[in-house]
């Protein structure tokens, strides 16, 4: 796993570990980027599962819950069947264009 930490936003990079292992590293690390927008990038994993995605419900909610933005980076999801509340893009630009869009909807009141 490798964190790279810019202003308000973490990205989070998939090495080699599994996404149920990655996911207990970033619930074990949370405290360091709680505070931050979160990009997930899991590009590396092609074909990754709808199973695969789902692990991430839990800790996006919390993230979310929190008002900060989770975005996970993938393009091999079919974004149409999964969870509303787990947000994917297919690029890492996609992925700020979202963070950039939720925080101008934060700072309305939205």
């Amino acid at each position: 796993m490798i964190i790279d930490q810019n202003e308000n936003t973490t990205i989070i990079t998939q090495e080699n570990a599994s996404v149920k292992e990655l996911v207990k590293k970033i619930e074990t690390l949370y405290p360091k980027f709680k505070n931050s927008n979160v990009i997930v990038n899991l590009n590396t994993l092609k074909p990754i599962s709808l199973e695969q995605i789902i692990e991430f419900l839990r800790i996006s909610n919390q993230h979310r819950a929190a008002k900060h933005s989770f975005v996970i980076v993938n393009e091999g999801i079919d974004v149409d069947k999964t969870p509303e509340e787990i947000v994917i893009v297919p690029t890492l630009q996609e992925a700020y264009d979202i963070i950039d869009m939720e925080e101008m909807e934060r700072d309305l009141g939205f």
